[in-house]
Order: structure tokens, then sequence, then C-alpha cells
């Protein structure tokens, strides 16, 4: 009776035709088990939770299909996607079993620089904060604070502080600041989180759909546009020679429009051949939406059922 009445729900919220509303989910790990440093991420009994929802709930469709049908006028009532970013290799391990068995298309946006041993920045932050074995991070000689680390939620805000001093730094200045975090820490970063070539290759094969994410996930409005071009460009054609398929879709890093990202970007994507880009503004995409800003959702819900809900009141976002 609850399934129908959200189904009914949704078809007026979503009908089909040229009145339907996209609805894109964005992922990004999917742990086998709860972590307590991170209670909220998702795990993998979550992850399919919330999938066997989604597949009751909504039509499921590759993104390429769902762009062709919202631009056509032709996308059914209910419409969702699926989709990764970054490259972790539980997205494979964890993730991919449960889209395979519950037959769920999804969509992966790859940062070709991590593959096969890399780390990004945040988890090298995470990992190193997780695994530390001292009470106290000294970051006074760089200019940053004295972080306690003796409770799960002293190690939660010192992860917090450290993100947000070199979310916006640049590559280059980022990366001298975490090899000295690192030496004054005492741990070495972890070199398992991220796919293989092989597994991307693996999720193509498969059927998913591979996007691109740029080469080393740099926010694109703080470096120029000959390397914001570089970046984006590379990382299209070494997926390209992964897969030996184009790479249509584009995921901008970190997505906040006007944030991470501005109009040249977005002029850029179209002209190097991208059919459109997702960002991480929350929302639905409609017919006469802007097919290089899709937005998306973000799902947090630990219960299936208020999952559904929050995705049905995704769907009354003004369009």
């Amino acid at each position: 009776m609850l399934d129908f009445a959200l189904k009914t729900s949704g078809t007026l919220l979503s009908p089909p035709g040229e009145r339907a509303k996209l609805s894109i989910l964005i992922y990004h790990r999917v742990l086998r088990q709860p972590d307590e440093l991170f209670p909220l991420e998702v795990d993998a009994a979550r992850f399919e939770a919330q999938m066997l929802a989604v597949r009751k709930l909504f039509h499921v469709l590759p993104l390429s299909e769902a762009v062709f049908r919202l631009k056509d006028g032709c996308l059914p009532a209910r419409s969702a996607c699926i989709t990764f970013d970054d490259g972790y290799a539980d997205n494979v391990e964890v993730a991919f079993p449960i889209l395979q068995r519950l037959q769920i298309p999804a969509t992966f946006f790859v940062a070709d620089g991590f593959l096969d041993g890399g780390i990004m920045f945040n988890d090298r932050i995470m990992e190193m904060i997780r695994n530390i074995r001292i009470p106290l991070l000294d970051l006074t000689s760089l200019g940053m604070d004295r972080l306690p680390l003796t409770s799960l939620e002293q190690k939660r805000a010192a992860i917090a502080y450290l993100l947000s001093r070199l979310k916006y730094a640049s590559l280059e200045k980022r990366e001298e600041w975490l090899i000295e975090i690192e030496r004054i820490a005492g741990t070495v970063p972890a070199a398992h989180l991220m796919m293989r070539s092989q597994q991307v290759r693996e999720l193509f094969d498969a059927g998913m759909e591979i996007g691109g994410h740029t080469v080393n996930h740099p926010i694109l409005a703080s470096i120029d546009m000959a390397s914001s071009e570089s970046e984006i460009l590379r990382n299209k054609e070494r997926l390209e020679k992964i897969t030996n398929h184009p790479v249509k879709l584009f995921a901008y890093p970190n997505g906040k429009p006007q944030t991470d990202y501005n109009a040249e970007h977005v002029a850029l994507i179209e002209k190097l051949g991208f059919d459109a880009a997702v960002s991480t503004r929350p929302g639905v995409s409609y017919r006469h939406s802007d097919y290089f800003q899709l937005p998306r959702f973000t799902p947090w819900d630990l219960s299936p059922t208020r999952f559904s809900l929050r995705l049905l009141n995704n769907l009354r976002k003004p369009c």
C-alpha cells in the first residue's frame, strides 16, 4: 500500500513526457561495513536497501539514455540515474555486485590520476587521522592549529579542520602541506582505496558507463583555463584508451556552481565534445535544463522509507 502511494505521488510530481523530471543520485564510497569514524557513510547493507527503494519507486536509466530521452521529451515517469564520483575501488568491489544483482545501471566518474595506487587528498587526511598513534597533532609550524586526537569526536573535528584548510589550496601547495603533515604525524598514505585501470574496464565491459572527472580532481575555478582544459582533456583521453569507447559525460570536481567551476568551464566541456555534465547542486533536471550543469541529489537517510520520502521531496524543488 505504501509503495503504491509513493509511486502515485512520484508520478504526480514527475509525469512522463515533456513535463518529466530526472533525479540523479550521487555516491562516493560504499564501504563493506559501517565505519565508527564516519557512521553516516554508506555501507553495503545501506546501499542495497537504498537501491531496492530506488528500484521500487523509480525507472532507473543509464545517464546517457536519460539525458537523450529528457531532451527528446520522452522520459518515463519517476526517472532516476545512479552516479559515483572519483573512482573508489569499493565502487567495484562492493557496490557493483549489488547493482548487478538488482540489474541497476550506473555511471562512474573517474579521476584517472589516482588509478593504480593513488589516493585523493581528502582520503590521505582521513586515513592519516584514523591511523595516527599520537594524542596531539601539532601543526603550529605550518601556521595551523594543535589538534587533539584522543576521541572519535576530536578526530572528526581534526579531519574537518584539515579538509577546510587544504581543499581550496593549489595542487602544489596542498601536496607540500600533506607531505609535511604526514611527516609530523608519522604516517604514510594508503595505497588501496582507488580503482585499478582494469577495474574501470571491467565496469565498462559489464555495461556500466564511465565518465570524466579530470586527472587530479582540482577545483577548476582555482586553476587557469589552460590547466583546466588539460586536466579535462587528458582525463577524457585516458579513460577512452582504457575503455576503447568515447567518454561523453563529465562531473565537475566538487561541483558547486560559481564556487568550484564557472561559465567558462561549462563552455569548455561543451567545446571538448561532451554530451552532458553534472554538478553537485541539489535538485532535479527537466527538459529545458542546462545539460552541462545537471543537478544531483545526495541521499543519506538510514531508513529506506525516509530515503524514499526524501527523494520524492526532492522532486518538489522548482524547475
